[in-house]
């Protein structure tokens, strides 16, 4: 969606600024110069507006489409079940060319994603020994797109260690060595990346990246 953007942007904007134009100039051919001033009170209406409807909407629509294309499409393997990880074991650039959405990237990063939802019940993110190797779980907010939570090597370490995810207001308590992690709005939009050196690195790399895993809290 970003990308399309990014890519018809300009072509919209002139598209629409040559609407604008077409309808002043009709305007003023069948009204004369004197409606003028309405419309630019009306012009500067519907700016504000669908300024301040942009700006509201913008994250929801992106991290929406997130969702869709995760559970519909996966990252390259797949539609991807909700509360589960995949991680893609290709590097960026190469999962690209093989179809997956996983289109831009670092080469010394593997890539892995899925959708977070609480609603049911809390899920429980895992989290192998890393042995100081770089990794990072970034949590989206479904409906602000704001990241509000990081898990990883700058932020929690690379120990070995076990997540509650759930809703804010879930009364439950924290088992004994767990950390809690309250999601605003019951979702969320998971995006990992785990560091890999070189080639032969990268099947290491891509082994610890499996066993970073959603389960429900419920479960023994």
């Amino acid at each position: 969606m970003n990308r399309l953007i990014l890519k018809y942007g300009a072509t919209m904007t002139i598209l629409i600024l040559g609407i604008f134009a077409w309808v002043i100039y009709r305007r003023i051919t069948t009204e004369g110069w004197g409606s003028i001033t309405l419309m630019v009170a009306e012009a500067l209406a519907i700016w504000v507006i669908g300024t301040f409807v942009l700006i509201y909407f913008w994250p929801r629509i992106t991290v929406s489409g997130f969702k869709r294309i995760i559970v519909r499409r996966g990252l390259g393997g797949g539609p991807i079940p909700v509360n589960t990880l995949y991680a893609v074991p290709e590097r960026a650039s190469e999962s690209a060319l093989a179809g997956s959405v996983n289109a831009t990237g670092t080469d010394e990063l593997l890539y892995f994603g899925g959708w977070l939802d609480v609603s049911a019940g809390p899920q429980v993110l895992h989290v192998p020994e890393m042995r100081q190797r770089y990794y990072s779980v970034q949590f989206t907010d479904a409906a602000s797109g704001s990241n509000f939570a990081y898990v990883g090597k700058r932020t929690t370490g690379t120990a070995t260690g076990d997540f509650l995810l759930c809703a804010a207001k879930w009364p439950g308590g924290t088992p004994p060595g767990m950390t809690r992690i309250d999601l605003p709005h019951n979702s969320a939009l998971l995006i990992g990346r785990v560091f890999a050196a070189n080639d032969e690195d990268r099947n290491t790399a891509y082994e610890l990246a499996k066993q970073i895993r959603l389960t429900p809290a419920n479960r023994p």
